[in-house]
């Protein structure tokens, strides 16, 4: 442990993904009270102690050498050497003998890849199934095991984050954990005109209105004892969030044109990626209604910020998207790279769109180009020449946050919301050393 890691906190090395085996998953490897790591073929996954403070973490990848690679900490710093392999160790997309390692560096061991961890709380570790959405990541990791235990009750749930990164499959999976005997039924509240919302939600009566040729039960109504999925929720108008509090406070709704309300049992998990106490601030949504819904709010990460969960996410996907009767995909070693390097901006559905299309265009070995090619962009290598414009503006803005954060590329990626593999290679791009800037 360095002597600048915060008590409480100690490194961590992820396996990540395995070309030949990618339904294999991702594994962490504690690194407490460890000095030195050696990583080398085996005829299994495998992580023992070797005596001597030790591990050795065995990887059936015909591509590693026995003895691959070796982590080792001394005075507090993480190193990674070449143990005389036959293909090298890559680290951070170069080819390296001896090497410090970062916080999120990625290697490239065989034809495996790992992340290594500076910092994690003593306790992360993968939280309990939740209808198979697993992950390390430390603080989604918590929300998921508080999620296990809230699930059965009626306490509302409200997921936050981008656009993509799995909402709804979460609110599936409280679904699934709670035991409701109704069913799981969705609302995409921003995918409605405004005047079309209250209907959706809570039913009419034939000839409410125009167009009401027949009753509609309304999605409340059809969730009746199970779960009520509403997602884009900043987007309900004044008058629908108005009448869903009053469903909540009562258990109690009232179709359009009706002249009584019918119970229910409500339970709802609302989603967003708005901030919606900004929008309560300035009056576009309604502070009880948000204390109502929000009994307790889950932030997901985007995927940039989950790489260490991309085995696991590939295996689940790969798994539901295979065609039926075609053997497990594999990935080449440049695929591997690029869905590591990849800055995935539309985060995880922007993953399955990938997948599911390489799984058709492929032979069953997923290569660069049966990727996007936004995907597979950022492993181009540096453009000869003087700069342009555009890349003299970015050198510049990279030159200043370095100065600013002291050469911590960390800090760096996270002022740019980039991965930490994409700066270094923006470093060895224009040329830079870090050493001019700590």
């Amino acid at each position: 442990m360095s002597a600048d890691t915060p008590l409480g906190t100690y490194p961590a090395l992820y396996l990540v993904l395995e070309c030949e085996r990618p339904m294999a998953g991702s594994a962490r490897i504690a690194l407490r009270e460890v000095k030195r790591v050696v990583i080398g073929r085996g005829e299994c996954r495998a992580i023992t102690p070797d005596g001597a403070g030790g591990l050795r973490v065995s990887v059936p990848d015909p591509w590693m050498s026995i003895d691959h690679a070796e982590l080792a900490c001394s005075l507090g710093e993480w190193t990674v050497r070449d143990a005389g392999s036959r293909n090298g160790v890559i680290a951070d997309g170069v080819r390296v003998v001896h090497a410090a390692l970062c916080d999120g560096a990625v290697l490239e061991i065989g034809h495996t890849c790992f992340v290594f961890v500076a910092r994690e709380p003593e306790d992360a570790a993968a939280a309990p199934a939740l209808a198979g959405v697993r992950t390390h990541h430390p603080a989604l990791s918590a929300a998921l095991t508080a999620l296990v235990k809230l699930a059965p009750s009626r306490i509302g749930v409200m997921l936050s984050g981008p656009t993509g990164s799995g909402k709804e499959v979460v609110a599936r999976a409280i679904h699934a954990a709670s035991g409701r005997r109704g069913p799981f039924v969705a609302l995409n509240c921003a995918a409605l005109p405004g005047g079309l919302i209250e209907a959706e939600l809570f039913g009419h009566h034939k000839g409410a209105f125009t167009g009401a040729s027949e009753h509609a039960p309304g999605v409340i109504r059809a969730s009746d004892g199970g779960t009520l999925f509403l997602d884009e929720i900043a987007e309900l108008s004044p008058a629908a969030q108005a009448s869903l509090l009053r469903v909540l406070e009562t258990s109690e709704v009232r179709p359009i044109g009706a002249a009584h309300p019918v119970p229910v049992d409500l339970r709802v998990v609302t989603a967003t990626h708005e901030h919606l106490p900004g929008r309560v601030a300035d009056g576009r949504f309604r502070a009880d209604l948000l204390a109502r819904l929000a009994g307790y709010t889950v932030e997901l990460p985007p995927l940039r910020e989950r790489r260490i969960d991309l085995g696991d996410i590939c295996a689940a996907l790969l798994a539901r998207l295979a065609p039926p009767g075609r053997p497990a995909a594999t990935f080449t070693r440049r695929a591997l790279r690029a869905l590591l390097v990849h800055d995935w901006p539309h985060n995880v559905r922007e993953l399955a769109k990938a997948l599911e299309t390489a799984l058709v265009l492929s032979d069953g070995v997923i290569d660069v180009v049966h990727l996007p090619p936004e995907i597979g962009a950022a492993l181009d290598g540096p453009a000869p020449g003087v700069l342009g414009p555009q890349e003299t503006e970015q050198r510049d803005e990279l030159v200043a946050l370095l100065r600013k954060h002291r050469g911590n590329v960390t800090a760096v990626a996270r002022a740019l919301g980039k991965a930490t593999m994409q700066i270094r290679r923006w470093i060895e791009k224009y040329g830079l050393d870090l050493a001019d800037y700590r």
